[in-house]
């Protein structure tokens, strides 16, 4: 068991429930900290993105061009990545728990990968191509940058024995806990469980 969690024990409701997070962040924080660095988690989402692309480039006849296309996938969600934990550690701000607001992002993907079927099918040239990328590309590192890279920022400073709070000026976020976190983390168990 990681030393993070032996830890948190000692820490009150908010900040557990805080530093748990959801569904998502649970998932990859049942993995050491050094896998489940943000930069990996963010190339780990470039190789989903170029999973969902080859259907896509297989279709339209752009199969050959795939490869390298989901190398700069992976090479640029994991640099977000990095940027996201390089940006917490510097502002040292408190991640946000997105239950409520994963289902604005969730749809986004969704619609990337049909705005570049459109553009494919159309033959259509300019900027549908990079908004289709956009909308397919940055749930990911949102996800990332707002609560996944401070979540690990601060769990590293448990891990490493490191005061965890040290230079935050507030240590949760508004609105990240309320009196229904603990239905909602047995929600989360039920639908893992499932």
């Amino acid at each position: 068991m990681a030393r993070w969690r032996e830890s948190m024990e000692l820490l009150d409701a908010e900040h557990v429930s805080m530093l748990e997070g959801g569904a998502l962040s649970s998932l990859f924080l049942r993995y050491p900290l050094r896998v489940a660095n943000p930069i990996l988690v963010g190339g780990f989402y470039g190789i989903l993105i170029g999973i969902a692309l080859i259907p896509l480039s297989a279709y339209f006849g752009n199969i050959g061009s795939w490869p390298e296309q989901a190398l700069s996938l992976i090479a640029l969600t994991s640099l977000l990545g990095g940027a996201s934990l390089l940006y917490s550690m510097v502002l040292k701000r408190p991640p946000t728990r997105l239950e409520d607001r994963r289902r604005y992002l969730f749809p986004f993907p969704f619609l990337g990968l049909l705005v570049l079927g459109i553009k494919e099918f159309y033959g259509l040239e300019g900027m549908i191509a990079w908004v289709g990328m956009a909308l397919l590309v940055l749930p990911g590192p949102i996800y990332v940058h707002v609560s996944y890279a401070p979540r690990w920022r601060i769990l590293d400073r448990i891990e490493r024995d490191i005061t965890p709070f040290e230079g935050m000026s507030r240590t949760v976020h508004s609105g990240a806990y309320d009196g229904n976190a603990s239905m909602d983390m047995d929600l989360d168990e039920v639908v893992d469980d499932a």
